[in-house]
This record gives C-alpha cells, structure tokens and sequence, in this order.
C-alpha cells in the first residue's frame, strides 16, 4: 500500500480537527454572542489563533504536497467522480485559504488586533454585520462546510462500498 508522506497525514488529520474547532467556535458559538459579551474577546482570540496557525500549516502542506512522491489517485470507476475527487482536494486548499484571508480581512476592518491581542481597551465595534470581507469568511464557512460533508461521504463510499482501503492511505505506516 503506498502511503501519504507523513507529515502530510500528520497535517491532514491535525488540520482537520482545527478546522472543525474553528468552524464551530465561529459559527455556533462567536455568531451568536453578543459584541458587548466580555467572554467574546476570549472566544475571538482563541478562533483567530487558530485561523492563523490553519493559515500557517496550510502553507507546510502545500509545499509538502508538491515536493513529495503522491501515491496514485484513487478512482471509483467513473471518470466524472474521479475529476470531482482532483477538484474537490484543490477546493480545499482554495477554501481554506479563503477562510484565513477573509478572518484577516475581518479582523483588520474591525481592527481586532489590537483590541483581542494587545488589551488597547476599546470595544469591540457593536457588529461586524457590515463588513464585507465577514460576510464572505460566512459564505466560505458555509461552502466549507459542504465540502467536508462531501469528502466525509466520498471516503465512506471508497472505504465501505469500492472497499479500496482509501482510509490506510492517509494513516501512519510504512510507505511501500
């Protein structure tokens, strides 16, 4: 069975989870807290260190991606889910980094930093409702989310259903 590189499964499987953190926090927890709520300062600087430090391992993934031997892509018999599969990997990487770029945008129009890292003192503004970089780091959310479901159903579906071993692929191992 050829392998992942393992530091791209280490970044595949810790990105994940720092994903969904950051989804989470964002969309179920931050969106409804209110800007006056001195608990959001916390919450905002836990979801921006983790945004940025996504943001940070993107780029080492990236670059580990395209300097290590990749094993054969995976097919599922159809030419047409099998350029779904290329796609929806390059996705992620555009979503992802769309994300990190639309959380900076946010932060820098709503000049969060110094207000959540630095203690300046001053409130946070009374919404982030109109700042059109939000709205986009909302709707990338939303398509992000979509696409996890996407490559959750798709691993299912090789791993139980083509029974391809798909999921071996992108674990620790020896690399043969």
């Amino acid at each position: 069975m050829i392998r992942y590189h393992p530091l791209l499964v280490a970044l595949h499987w810790i990105m994940a989870l720092m994903i969904l953190i950051a989804l989470a926090a964002g969309g179920l927890v931050l969106a409804d807290m209110p800007n006056t709520d001195p608990e959001k300062l916390n919450g905002l600087a836990g979801h921006m260190t983790v945004g940025m430090v996504i943001g940070g391992l993107l780029v080492v993934r990236l670059a580990t991606r395209l300097m290590t031997t990749m094993p054969p892509k995976a097919t599922t018999g159809s030419t047409f889910l099998d350029r779904i599969g290329n796609l929806t990997h390059w996705a992620f990487y555009i979503l992802v980094s769309g994300m990190v770029l639309s959380g900076l945008a946010t932060a820098f129009g709503a000049n969060l930093f110094p207000i959540v890292f630095w203690a300046s003192g001053d409130p946070l503004p009374d919404s982030f409702g109109n700042l059109p970089q939000r709205a986009a780091h909302g709707l990338i959310a939303l398509c992000l989310v979509a696409l996890i479901a996407l490559h959750i159903a798709a691993a299912v579906y090789h791993q139980l259903v083509l029974k391809d071993s798909i999921l071996s692929r992108m674990w620790f191992g020896k690399r043969t």
